[in-house]
């Protein structure tokens, strides 16, 4: 059975035990957890993007992280929040929103589901994603992440100072693998689309340490510091901005979004292994 702790802060998970053995990062060398990426994924160029004309400014990945949220419920098993807009976000994001994060346990298996609803009286254009980060001592080169269906059609996607670069990427798939070592995050995340597997394994050797279901997500994620005693599996709606982006907000390679009062929903699962 797991056991999960999470704070109003970000919404974010802080412990997942199972049977009392702790499976996420406790924020040595990297200071988070599993923050939740809203409204943007990754960055920005140059730190801005226009909105129906008008310039906003936004850090990497969003300001929800950083946000306190209000807990709606908490038990053994269920964590729920939601971030409102306010003043300080419509100065940085010109939408009204409410953004719900719920933590939910099932035996053996954690599922963090994102829930944005569309509050303005006109479309809402927005970014997603999870972060959350493993313990998983990856420079020892006994790590990889392994898919579950063939891989034959996958695309890697290259970052330069945090913007997606538009030539093509290597592909770095071996036997259906990503093998991880202590230069796999030398050149920062690696990125992909174009995936088939709605799952991936964390494997030590060719033991399972977790199984991640990020069914409905198009892009996947894997970072970590270097030689950081974690590693994280990230699932996004969207990515950072391209080297060439124009600036728009609504020009991002699959930039979500909803019309008033509706809502969109999306989440991932992990199971963990013994």
């Amino acid at each position: 059975m797991l056991k999960i702790e999470s704070k109003r802060a970000g919404a974010e998970l802080t412990s997942v035990k199972l049977d009392g053995k702790e499976m996420l990062h406790q924020g040595e060398i990297w200071n988070r957890h599993a923050p939740i990426l809203f409204p943007i994924v990754g960055k920005l160029k140059n730190d801005e993007t226009k909105i129906n004309g008008k310039i906003y400014h936004m850090k990497q990945h969003g300001f929800a992280r950083d946000m306190e949220f209000r807990e709606l419920e908490k038990n053994d098993v269920r964590h729920k929040y939601v971030l409102e807009s306010n003043i300080e976000t419509l100065e940085k994001f010109p939408f009204k929103f409410s953004l719900y994060v719920t933590h939910i346990v099932e035996e053996d298996t954690l599922e963090t589901e994102y829930k944005v609803v569309n509050k303005d009286e006109r479309q809402m254009i927005f970014g997603l994603g999870g972060h959350p980060a493993f313990i998983c001592d990856y420079s020892s080169g006994k790590y990889k992440i392994e898919f579950e269906n063939k891989e034959d059609n996958i695309k890697f996607m290259s970052l330069s100072d945090g913007l997606i670069l538009e030539k093509e990427t290597p592909n770095i798939l071996k036997d259906n693998c990503i093998k991880l070592n202590k230069d796999s995050f030398i050149n920062d995340a690696i990125i992909m689309k174009n995936i088939k597997s709605n799952k991936v394994y964390l494997k030590e050797n060719e033991k399972k340490v977790l199984e991640f279901d990020f069914t409905g997500f198009p892009y996947l994620g894997l970072w970590a510091k270097i030689e950081a005693p974690f590693v994280s599996i990230e699932p996004w709606m969207n990515t950072a901005d391209k080297v060439n982006t124009d600036g728009k907000l609504e020009s991002k390679e699959n930039i979500l979004k909803l019309m008033p009062n509706e809502d969109f929903k999306c989440s991932y699962k992990v199971k963990f292994y013994k």
